[in-house]
């Protein structure tokens, strides 16, 4: 009996998704519930599990492969024959004498294990070492699986060309060049340079689906919304020192540290209060604002760049959004993040200061109409009120937004906002 592996349901909206890792190979013992093979949808990476035990007796899919929904996958067959899906790996002997379909060239290397070599060859790969008398297995291989690549035989090429013929090859005698009609000194012609090994300086590797989808996305934002940023600077002297007196004591009541995407949080939500266009949508013909406060914060992840949503930022606590935000980078560094917790979100914040960037033009998270970018915090010198020059710990913000519903009197007062809330924090508890 055997059971068919199927590609699950990936979530709303979700309907392929690309083979990225086959984690058994034909042939190998597979337990309930263990992982079986990664797939790569638009915003996450999903490990499908075997539903039955017995043992993985062909893949259907391979890596790299797109597949939809439902699409299968690979066959399980019984435990009991695991015995015999080993063997069946390997090639069973001829037992006709009919002569075999593609009989050796005479030019091939009759080296120990070059016919085992060359039948894992490309055909270009083939025709090459053909052409040039060389023996497979002299050749360094950097190809997937040990093979050997075009680059690597035009490598050896221009490393070994150079020598002396193989043995029984005589050397192909060069024409005699004529003597120059004159009596001038004649140059001799350069000989050509050695080809350098191709993928030596380059190298090609697929897109992953993750990426894909947010280039796409985020080409089609630029294309579509009237994008424009807007920018201005906080003095995080005051967030500096509320951060430094309660820490502490904030990391022992909570288990989590106290950090400033909290505080930016809070900050937003006040602004998005005041300017709801800053928290609305277009949707056709109609502009849909949002009556609830979704901040979506940009996480890098090995796959790539995920959105998660801390959900009501404007009923939790600084310690609660802390939490939601530790917990889903750890995750979204781990591939483990949901398709639910990466939608639904009304306005997204993206830090790139903690990578170094002094300021940047961050692009829309469509459908959304604003998003923050915060920048590195470093000491410049200020003009004070009084007069006086001190340095302080000074943040570029930028706010991107659809210009088409979010007009730039809101933009900037928008943003004069956050800096107001994040600059005196005390104006987020008393609403000021």
């Amino acid at each position: 009996m055997t059971t068919e592996i199927k590609v699950p349901a990936l979530g709303e909206s979700v309907s392929e998704a690309t083979v990225a890792k086959w984690m058994k190979a034909p042939g190998d013992a597979v337990a309930v519930d263990e992982p079986l093979v990664e797939l790569e949808t638009d915003k996450v990476t999903v490990e499908v599990p075997s539903p039955v035990a017995g043992v993985l007796t062909e893949i259907i899919a391979a890596e790299g492969s797109d597949v939809a929904v439902g699409a299968v996958l690979a066959i399980i067959g019984e435990a009991a024959g695991a015995a015999a899906a080993k063997p069946a790996e390997q090639p069973a002997p001829a037992a006709s004498p009919a002569p075999a379909a593609t009989p050796p060239a005479p030019s091939q290397p009759a080296a120990s294990g070059g016919g085992e070599v060359i039948a894992l060859l490309s055909p270009a790969v083939r025709k090459l070492i053909e052409e040039n008398r060389l023996d497979p297995a002299k050749i360094s291989a950097s190809g997937k699986d040990g093979r050997v690549t075009k680059g690597d035989v035009l490598a050896y090429i221009a490393t070994q060309g150079s020598g002396p013929a193989p043995a029984g090859e005589a050397a192909e005698p060069r024409p005699a060049q004529p003597k120059p009609r004159d009596a001038v000194v004649a140059f001799p012609t350069p000989s050509p340079a050695p080809v350098a090994a191709a993928g030596a300086r380059e190298e090609r590797v697929r897109m992953t689906r993750l990426r894909k989808m947010v280039a796409a996305r985020l080409k089609d934002a630029q294309n579509t919304a009237a994008m424009l940023t807007t920018f201005n600077e906080v003095d995080m002297t005051a967030a500096n020192s509320l951060r430094t007196l309660y820490k502490d004591s904030f990391e022992k009541k909570h288990g989590v540290r106290l950090g400033v995407m909290s505080l930016f949080c809070k900050a937003c939500v006040v602004a998005l209060k005041e300017f709801p266009a800053v928290n609305a949508a277009i949707e056709g013909d109609d502009i849909v604002y949002k009556n609830h406060y979704d901040i979506a914060i940009a996480v890098s992840s090995p796959q790539g760049l995920v959105v998660p949503v801390v959900r009501d930022c404007d009923s939790l606590s600084m310690a609660e959004i802390e939490a939601k935000i530790g917990d889903f980078g750890k995750r979204g560094r781990n591939g483990q993040l949901t398709m639910e917790e990466m939608q639904g979100g009304t306005f997204t914040i993206t830090n790139g200061g903690v990578f170094g960037s002094l300021m940047s033009t961050p692009i829309l998270n469509p459908p959304q109409s604003g998003i923050l970018g915060m920048h590195k915090i470093q000491q410049r010198p200020m003009v004070l009120p009084d007069g006086r020059i001190e340095a302080r710990p000074m943040m570029y913000l930028a706010l991107s937004y659809d210009h088409r519903i979010i007009d730039g009197r809101e933009a900037v007062s928008f943003l004069v906002r956050v800096k107001e809330c994040v600059e005196d924090p005390q104006r987020i508890l008393l609403q000021a």
